[in-house]
């Protein structure tokens, strides 16, 4: 899988249909916790670069529609690829970030809410995990949103900008890799791509970049 920008990347369009799943842009999170589904985290002035550089590498891409999940940094990141190709965003809820418990907390291991005894028997399944929404659920859920958004522009291009773990655990989902994982070694940079390239219904290819380079996987920043 490549590491380069869409542009070079690789991917085929034409008789194909691809779908472009996107992590969104740095958000505004000056006391580091886990926002998850919480309202109100808008981008970075560093994320809105990040966004609008992705736009620009789509700039001259068959993009025919843009899926957002509902959450404002997802919106704001979808905003520019959408405008630069005249569409209106569709806000899809199967894009949105995991369900977590730990949502408004820090989780750093030392000041955080796992270094915590009472947080603890949360932890007690990663495999499922038992802090969250269930990795299988997640995966299927993704899938729906991208087999909307491969309907919604047979023949061309689509953008769907979701969040780290959902985008992640589709992927591992769609190539066979057991779903539980360690999230310091998730391959989904800020503002990341995945692309999805299909033959018809069949996935042929999955292909990843970072046109706005690459940056740490942050537990914070799903």
């Amino acid at each position: 899988m490549s590491d380069k920008a869409i542009r070079s990347s690789g991917v085929r369009t034409g008789q194909h249909t691809v779908v472009h799943m996107m992590r969104h842009g740095e958000v505004h999170n000056p006391d580091g916790i886990l926002y998850g589904r919480l309202p109100g985290f808008r981008l970075s002035e560093t994320g809105r670069v990040q966004a609008q550089t992705v736009a620009d590498s789509l700039a001259d891409h068959d993009v025919a529609a843009v899926f957002a999940s509902p959450l404002q940094r997802a919106q704001e990141t979808a905003t520019p690829i959408a405008a630069a190709h005249g569409l209106e965003i569709v806000t899809n809820e199967d894009l949105i970030e995991s369900d977590n418990v730990f949502e408004g907390l820090k989780v750093s291991v030392g000041d955080g809410a796992l270094s915590k005894p009472r947080h603890w028997p949360k932890l007690r399944d990663p495999f499922t995990p038992s802090w969250g929404e269930p990795y299988i659920q997640l995966a299927h859920r993704m899938l729906g949103a991208a087999t909307t958004a491969r309907d919604a522009a047979r023949g061309h291009e689509v953008v769907c900008v979701s969040h780290q773990l959902p985008v992640y655990t589709l992927r591992r989902f769609l190539e066979g890799q057991r779903l539980w994982h360690d999230p310091r070694r998730r391959q989904c940079s800020l503002a990341s791509v995945t692309s999805l390239i299909y033959d018809g219904d069949a996935l042929i290819d999955i292909v990843y970049s970072e046109p706005a380079g690459a940056s740490d996987p942050l537990i914070t920043g799903a």
